[in-house]
């Protein structure tokens, strides 16, 4: 394994892969991108509204010498998930890691304003709908594939224990829902694909970078790392579920926390 086909942070070699990530414009996904493209994989960014962050993403990519795809999807709907697959296929002939990380905000911005039936239509139409249609169309572009492929979706570590409050009720459903759906999924697909599941905790992203600092603080303190996580944190993990080293792992979770849920 050389620098050339493996990730700086990682270590890991996604040289000759295929990569597509979901919600690949800016925070996680981003994060998820650049890592696999450093990995030595061809990566295809797939956003819904920020065009500018999937463009900006792209660049990076092309900078690591990797083959990009910028691709417009709303995941919610199966006619452009449909589209989606056969533009990733006409691009790179396929895809190898299929990485659902789209997910609806409804914490910061306009979201945040939205009423609790309205903020659980979206969480249910894009994260849990949206990763459910992903899955199915992933699955069937990867069905004639020699040696398979990989789905990695995003759930929510809070899942396994539970948090008080009205948000995390609404995510602890719908992630939740992904968690056991991927478990299934995962029964499904084996042999050929292997379908695994990321659980972050507290990730310094767009809420946590608006979060008065008095209760960042003191979400710092109650985790046994005494930080905050970073979207590379997150990406690490993946790049790990996405390469062959994790061959012998499927319908697991991986929780990227620091030990604030065990």
């Amino acid at each position: 394994m050389t620098a050339d086909n493996a990730s700086p942070a990682t270590g890991i070699s996604l040289a000759g892969k295929r990569v597509l990530v979901t919600g690949g414009s800016s925070g996680i996904g981003r994060a998820i991108a650049l890592a696999a493209a450093r990995a030595g994989a061809d990566v295809a960014i797939c956003y819904r509204a920020n065009e500018a962050g999937a463009t900006a993403v792209a660049e990076q990519v092309r900078g690591t010498g990797r083959r990009v795809a910028i691709l417009r999807a709303d995941v919610g709907r199966q006619e452009e998930l449909d589209r989606l697959a056969a533009t990733v296929r006409d691009a790179f002939g396929g895809v190898d890691a299929w990485i659902n990380n789209a997910g609806a905000d409804v914490l910061t911005g306009g979201g945040a304003a939205l009423s609790r039936l309205e903020k659980l239509d979206l969480l249910l139409r894009v994260d849990l709908r949206g990763t459910m249609l992903a899955c199915w169309t992933a699955a069937e572009l990867m069905a004639g594939q020699p040696g398979g492929g990989v789905i990695i979706n995003m759930s929510w570590d809070r899942v396994l224990q539970g948090l008080p409050g009205e948000n995390p009720e609404l995510f602890s459903a719908v992630k939740g829902g992904i968690l056991g759906f991927s478990r299934s999924l995962a029964r499904s697909l084996a042999p050929a694909i292997r379908v695994n599941v990321l659980g972050p905790g507290w990730i310094d992203t767009a809420f946590g970078q608006g979060a008065p600092d008095q209760f960042r603080a003191r979400v710092a303190e109650q985790i046994p790392l005494g930080r905050w996580g970073t979207p590379e944190d997150v990406a690490g993990a993946a790049i790990y579920l996405a390469s062959d080293q994790a061959r012998y792992v499927t319908g697991q979770i991986i929780m990227v926390n620091g030990g604030d849920v065990m």
